[in-house]
């Protein structure tokens, strides 16, 4: 089914050097940008993560420090990224959980404003696991009934996912072909940051998502313990929690 596009939708895929938001690097970023007529744009780029590629995430994407040693830094590409995905919508597999994230904290590692909360955001793999409870492997051959030999690598599962959303729009009648639709339909919970440290209690207070005050709104375990903000700012939380939090800390005064 083509999509019903108000705005381009770009699916992006990155490998990384390993799997904390917080402190890994993109090692490899890919992105197909379709246009509402149908068109559609691909890029794929290395990047210099300029720290080391764990063995972990070596296995699994084949990627060395080597093969990325010549390769320019996000900072380098940064501004240019940033600009060719300005007024575009996102979409990924798994992005609200990883890849949003680390694309964001590179973006602020970098110095870029680039605003994902302006953007309608649609994970595939949540729609998929909503109704049928695979990965991203088993969708494609569910769905596209073929086989996804080149898995983990960017651009492969970059297509992959674009494939994989039209093919749940082609089975599914309930899904609506509307991106509104469908970045809501594949929201599990309503994070406040993209780590989903804080996220939005049932009426729309940002409550804390973990440690000993999970479910408590944020505004008042900073009034009764102040230096709980003290502890997440200096702690190995991602920057975009720390801004987020920081934002709700000045909101009080």
């Amino acid at each position: 089914m083509q999509l019903n596009l108000k705005n381009p939708l770009l699916f992006f895929d990155i490998e990384s050097t390993g799997l904390n938001v917080a402190t890994d690097r993109i090692v490899e970023i890919s992105a197909v940008k379709v246009f509402p007529n149908g068109t559609t744009e691909i890029k794929t780029r290395r990047i210099n993560p300029t720290i080391p590629i764990s063995p972990e995430a070596q296995a699994v994407h084949g990627i060395s420090d080597e093969d990325v040693a010549n390769e320019p830094t996000f900072k380098q590409v940064a501004k240019s990224l940033a600009q060719w995905m300005e007024g575009c919508d996102i979409a990924g597999y798994n992005s609200l959980k990883f890849d949003i994230p680390l694309l964001n904290e590179e973006f602020i590692r970098a110095g870029v404003d680039f605003d994902f909360r302006k953007r309608k955001l649609i994970d595939v793999q949540n729609i998929f696991h909503k109704m049928e409870q695979r990965t991203l492997v088993a969708a494609y051959r569910f769905y596209c009934d073929r086989n996804l030999d080149d898995t983990h690598s960017a651009e492969a599962d970059t297509l992959a996912t674009y494939e994989v959303l039209k093919a749940q729009l082609d089975r599914y009648p309930d899904l609506q072909n509307d991106v509104q639709f469908l970045a809501d339909f594949s929201t599990k919970t309503k994070f406040v940051d993209y780590a989903g440290r804080i996220v939005y209690n049932d009426k729309n207070e940002p409550v804390f998502n973990f440690g000993k005050h999970k479910g408590k709104p944020v505004k008042e375990v900073l009034t009764q313990e102040p230096s709980y903000y003290s502890w997440i700012i200096n702690g190995d939380f991602t920057q975009d929690t720390k801004k987020v939090l920081t934002e709700i800390k000045l909101s009080m005064k």
